[in-house]
Order: C-alpha cells, then structure tokens, then sequence
C-alpha cells in the first residue's frame, strides 16, 4: 500500500513520475478527444497532490524549526522558495499559510480536504484566511458551519466564489447586527473618480459602490443593457460596452425627467422570506436578510430603505397564492417561477457562465417532451448561448443542495441527459 512506502521507496515512484511526462507532446497526436480529456485530468491530480505534498514537507520543516537554521536564517516563505524554486515567481506564501493552518486543531477539515485532492493550495490559503477574519464575528458555536460552507464554496468556485460567501455567512452564522453594520460601513467608500482623458477623448471612470448602490445600478442597467438583435441580426457588442451604452442612457433619462415625478418604482427587491417573517422578523433580534435580482444579500435597515420606494417581490414561499409546482399540467414556467429561479440560480448556470438572470430561458432539466415536470427542481437557468450547447450536445443537469442553499450542477459529458433518461425509465414501476 503507498501509506507503507518507505521515503526513499516514494522518491522513486516521483521520479518515475516525472519521466512519463518526457516525450508527452510528441505523443499527444495520435490521442483521441476523450484520451485528452483523461491526461488532462490525471496531470491535474499529480498536480494537485505534489501541491499537497510541498505543503506535508513545509509543515513538518517548521515544526522542526529547520526552516530559520542553519548558516543562513530564513523565514518559513524563504525556506519555501528556495528549495522549491517554481515557487520564485509567486506562491510561497500560501503553501506557508496553510501548512501553518495543519497545526490548529480547528481547521482539521481544510487539512482533509488537501490532503484528499478536492482543495487546492491556493483555495486552501483563501479558506483560512476568511475563516481567520470571520471567527471574532460569529455566533457561538457557527465556526464548524462556516468553515464548512467557505471549503465547499472554494471546491466548487474558486477563491473567488470563496470571498464572495462572506455576506450571507455573516446574515446566517453572524452575530446579531454585524450585516448591517458592515453594510452601513461600507458607505463610507462609494466613490466615483474623476475622468481619465486620452488622446482621443475616451473617458476613464473608477467607480466604487456599496452593496446597495451596487444592487439599485445593476436592477436598472439590467434591462437596458441586454442583447438587441437588429433584424434578426445578432447584437455583435461586447457586454462592457452594452453596459457602458446603458449607463449613459440612464443618465439621459434622468437629466431628460428633470423634476418630473417618476413614473416607475425605483427598484424591485426579490425577497427571500414570506412577507409575515418579513414583518415580525425572521431571528431573535428582528433581522430579516432579503436579496436581489444582482444576487446582492442585503441587511434589514438597506432592506427597509429601499422598500421605501420599491416594488417587494416575495419569492422563496409562494406567497400570494403564487404557484411555483405545475407538474404535466403546464409546459411553460409561470412569472413567479422565474422570479423564484432569478433568485437561486443568480445567473446562467453553466459553468464558467454568469450571464445574468435577466438574459437568461427557463430550462426543463428533464424535457418536458420527455416527461419532465414544471418545477422548480426540474429547472435551471440557462443563457441563450449554452441553452443551445446543452439542447445539441444533450448534457444532463440536477438540482442539489449544498451547505450554501440549492445549485445546478451539469454533468457536460456529451450523451449525459440520455444516460439520465435511461436511469429514470429502469426506476419507473412495469
């Protein structure tokens, strides 16, 4: 077994493994798509465990005290990049980050998770670090959760991903108020920079928003910056200069209304809770979390100030009467089925994507024509785009929940969804 292997017993083995990959371009030509795909995932995964072994090694190194002896004393990311010299250009310090993370009992999960392979260094450094920065701000006994939550997030998104999990970490595992307070915080730095000139005359603008400024700008730009084709031509802009396109639109409609009473409520909120928790509250000290179409998470008082003048769409409970399960009885998702999808999917689903709820179809995970039901765990938001890669390369997709709420996971091996046909006739009763 390779747990029994002798040190000198596993150099061996690396070094064998670094010869196969002498020679590998000269033999990738006669490789099929599928032969690609599976190198490319067995390098991953030697990739992936020699980033865990280095950090194994500088673990053990410190807890030696060998890394600042010797002749030459050096600090743990100096001992780091010396004797791993691919490491010179950049990624000494979380290779230190979390081999000094190992050592806490605490954080005996993110060790698991390097260890195994699902975590990558990097990933590993940014969960420690949020994790770190979160604990003085939780309530007893969430760090457990939390930590959960930031290593699942980090597996599937990235450190991105990882960052972005902190507002509604805070409004779920948070200690009364501190939302709210970081929110009001955060109004301190909106800011708009003045014009950079060029010699042409374009203009440069830095702007800052909190995340209530950020959720009303993205509520407007939405519409207006969506794809226009022109006779049935396609909309050729990018995506940046839709947006830009829509910002100064919006501010000619503003200097245009000049005092003139608006027309429209300002912005719609999709809120997470039915409108009677909304009232009484939904926690001990009366905080109620909603969230945006943008996928902002707002805190109560941002909530309140702008339900002043806002349209209130309550969207996880269907309440009103509003149907979010039609089974057979109807093909097409209803209004407040899309509103509900809006809000849990956030934007195209597939992977990589992000295109935005509003540009966005409604698809049958199972096709309706295939017997799939109407419902909100038969559907996933798609853009027009990967609508049509998933139709054509018939990629099978399912709802599942996570630490973090419900997500659409894609399996993208072509032939998936007739995989996923074949599954569901052997369950059907004879």
């Amino acid at each position: 077994m390779a747990g029994g292997l002798t040190l000198q017993e596993r150099r061996a083995r690396w070094a064998a493994a670094r010869e196969a990959f002498d020679g590998l371009g000269d033999e990738l030509w006669r490789a099929g798509s599928g032969d690609l795909e599976a190198v490319m995932g067995e390098v991953d995964g030697l990739v992936v465990a020699g980033e865990a072994a280095r950090v194994v090694v500088t673990a053990e190194a410190m807890s030696r005290g060998e890394t600042g002896s010797g002749a030459l004393a050096l600090t743990p990311v100096q001992w780091v990049r010396r004797h791993a010299p691919s490491l010179k250009a950049g990624g000494a310090a979380p290779v230190v980050a979390v081999a000094e993370a190992f050592a806490v009992a605490g954080n005996a999960p993110v060790k698991d998770a390097v260890l195994s392979g699902v975590l990558p260094t990097r990933s590993a450094a940014v969960v420690v670090s949020e994790a770190d920065k979160l604990r003085p701000l939780l309530a007893e006994g969430a760090e457990p959760a939390v930590l959960d939550g930031l290593i699942e997030m980090a597996v599937r998104e990235g450190p991105r991903g990882c960052r972005r999990l902190r507002p509604a970490l805070l409004a779920t595992y948070g200690l009364d108020g501190q939302l709210q307070s970081e929110q009001d915080r955060m109004k301190r730095f909106v800011a708009l920079s003045q014009p950079r000139v060029d010699e042409c005359g374009l203009a440069e603008y830095r702007l800052t928003l909190d995340v209530e400024g950020r959720a009303v700008l993205e509520a407007a730009l939405g519409p207006l910056s969506a794809p226009r084709p022109v006779e049935g031509e396609r909309d050729l802009r990018s995506g940046d200069q839709r947006r830009g396109e829509a910002l100064v639109a919006l501010v000619r409609r503003a200097v245009a209304s000049g005092d003139a009473t608006p027309r429209n409520t300002k912005s719609q909120l999709f809120v997470t809770v039915d409108l009677e928790t909304l009232r009484n509250g939904l926690r001990g000290s009366g905080e109620t979390f909603a969230g945006t179409e943008s996928g902002a998470l707002l805190a109560p008082e941002t909530v309140r100030r702008l339900a002043c003048d806002a349209t209130v769409i309550p969207t996880v409970l269907g309440v009103g009467g509003a149907v979010v399960d039609l089974g057979r009885g109807a093909r097409l998702f209803t209004a407040a089925q899309t509103r509900r999808l809006w809000f849990r999917d956030r934007c195209c689903t597939y992977p990589g994507c992000g295109a935005p709820a509003t540009w966005t179809d409604v698809h049958h995970l199972v096709h309706w024509a295939d017997g799939g039901v109407t419902d909100l765990d038969n559907a996933a938001l798609l853009c027009e785009r990967h609508h049509t890669i998933v139709h054509t390369w018939r990629y099978a997709g399912r709802v599942v929940e996570g630490v973090t709420g419900s997500r659409v996971e894609w399996d993208l091996r072509p032939g998936s969804y007739d995989e996923l046909l074949a599954l569901l006739a052997a369950r059907e009763p004879a």
